[in-house]
């Protein structure tokens, strides 16, 4: 099968597109024919090995065999089944986390796996799980009525943050570039700013700050006496902890002050699969998908998503 591997940490520039054997399918686990497949921040940074606690996880001195071909969010077509799995049978159209994800065929445990909702084609489904969970776990009681601030709007967690927060009934205030304005505002953003030209202002009962950079005190002059403000992730900081210390460091100043201050880590569990299903059926939410890129072109899709050029999500297709 193709896929595209690494051997060593590095930029976009160590992927090649390879043949190599199929996967191995254990007891527990079922064979994909990967249709689609998504492209996210947390790609570059297994790719990269970036900041370098993540090491530990993917391997020491380089990647670790299985981390070889890398890859999480895929939409595809059960191709086999192991002697334990009974929820899935070949020819079902399913969505979820494989590792490996960036090739013909990936194998996964079934429990990572739900079916596919009909209304999605393969590539929105592959563009869902991730991004769409960390958007729930971000925003897990928005009110109607809330004022929600979404910093880093126009881009995969935040395209689905303004959909959920607006079909809760919340006011949401998107904040993204020029080019992306248009997007949140047709995904529900009652109010908009342009970060390159207009500063924040206002005040917020929940602020989801995505990959942003900004000093927690300074989001706290935005929050009300009582709000709360939910870090997901950064794009800055150092090598060795990248932004964490800013999560930790709010994390620990919430067990002072009265608001709320939360960094919590992107998990996708079966339980979330179930939601976001529910959530899409109810049309709640529908990924955003920018560019759909060939397998063999992965290198420029995440290029493209590191250069913020990004509306929503970017996909490859074998």
């Amino acid at each position: 099968m193709k896929a595209m591997t690494r051997d060593a940490y590095g930029g976009p520039e160590v992927l090649s597109l390879q043949d190599i054997d199929r996967p191995a399918v254990g007891e527990d686990d079922v064979l994909l024919q990967v249709r689609a497949a998504g492209v996210d921040q947390g790609t570059w940074h297994v790719l990269a090995g970036l900041p370098y606690a993540g090491r530990l996880a993917f391997g020491l001195p380089g990647p670790k065999k299985s981390q070889r071909v890398p890859g999480m969010d895929v939409a595809g077509v059960v191709e086999a089944v192991g002697a334990n799995v009974t929820r899935f049978a070949p020819g079902d159209e399913v969505f979820g986390t494989a590792p490996g994800a960036f090739a013909e065929y990936a194998a996964t445990r079934a429990k990572t796996l739900a079916p596919k909702p009909t209304r999605l084609s393969f590539e929105e489904a592959a563009a869902l799980t991730v991004s769409g969970a960390t958007a729930v776990m971000a925003l897990p009681s928005v009110k109607t009525g809330s004022r929600v601030l979404v910093i880093g709007a126009g881009g995969g967690v935040g395209s689905f943050a303004v959909q959920l927060a607006a079909a809760a009934g919340a006011e949401v205030t998107a904040v993204c570039g020029p080019s992306k304005l248009d997007l949140v505002r047709s995904l529900g953003a009652t109010a908009t700013i342009d970060y390159t030209t207009t500063e924040l202002t206002g005040e917020y009962d929940e602020i989801v700050d995505i990959a942003g950079g900004r000093r927690v005190s300074v989001l706290r002059t935005l929050l009300a006496p009582r709000g709360t403000l939910t870090i997901v992730g950064t794009e800055t900081g150092g090598k060795w902890g990248g932004g964490m210390s800013r999560g930790w460091g709010a994390m620990l100043l919430s067990l002072f002050v009265r608001q709320r201050l939360r960094a919590p880590i992107s998990l996708v569990r079966p339980k979330d699969l179930v939601k976001l299903t529910e959530l899409v059926d109810a049309g709640s939410i529908t990924p955003v998908v920018d560019r759909v890129f060939p397998l063999g072109d992965l290198p420029a899709a995440i290029t493209c998503l590191r250069e913020g050029r990004a509306r929503g999500k970017i996909v490859v297709v074998p």
